[in-house]
């Protein structure tokens, strides 16, 4: 969707990403590089509506010979909305000639994450002055193997009921302060064998899906 808010706040964010300083191979330096903000200039110009009414006309239809005008702009995705559960897919391949090769190399993620530094300021579900939106980490999923083959492995957290999330599902409302990761116990999953597990061991995998909880 193409956002025609005021270009003074089109690319403002709840919190200040120039305080940012995201480390390599984390989850925190992909969402930074996905919602930078882009200049679209050559052959990656915009098509302008207003641009070309301007040049030809308002009279011109479809039918007749319009010489569209493309335009410099800036591009930058954000997220309007945000969800009570927040999933994570990481892309774990990568083009080797004319195949595919998997990415084995740790990606760090943290048991809670902010989401404000990549959220449009006019967040439609995120109350007017916080600059917090905070989610706490219930689950990930690990591949071993190649592009090939391999196997499916997860970590859960078993939990107590999140009453605020069931708000925020239910209701889509907003209760409470939490700031700390939601207190469980880790369990890793693969086939029919279930091992209780330290949260250290869960934040050293290979991450290839991850599963977070709002908390705030």
């Amino acid at each position: 969707k193409v956002s025609t808010d005021d270009p003074e706040t089109a690319f403002c964010t709840l919190a200040n990403r120039e305080e940012l300083n995201p480390e390599e191979d984390s989850i925190h330096h992909c969402l930074y590089q996905f919602t930078r903000n882009e200049t679209l200039t050559e052959t990656n110009k915009l098509l302008c509506d207003v641009c070309t009414q301007r040049h030809c006309g308002p009279k011109n239809n479809i039918k007749s010979e319009k010489k569209y005008v493309y335009t410099n702009a800036k591009k930058q995705m954000l997220i309007s909305l945000v969800p009570p559960i927040l999933t994570l897919h990481l892309k774990r391949f990568q083009h080797a000639g004319f195949n595919l090769q998997k990415v084995n190399r740790h990606i760090k993620f943290p048991e809670v994450i902010d989401l404000a530094p990549f959220c449009t300021a006019k967040c439609k579900n995120v109350a007017e002055g916080n600059t917090k939106v905070l989610y706490s980490l219930y689950g990930v999923v690990e591949h071993s193997g190649t592009m090939r083959s391999g196997h499916y492995t997860a970590y859960v957290k078993m939990r107590a009921m999140n009453n605020h999330l069931s708000d925020l599902v239910l209701r889509g409302q907003s209760q409470g302060s939490e700031m700390e990761p939601v207190k469980g116990q880790w369990f890793h999953i693969s086939d029919t064998h279930v091992q209780s597990v330290s949260v250290s061991k869960v934040l050293s995998s290979q991450a290839y899906l991850l599963f977070y909880e709002r908390l705030l």
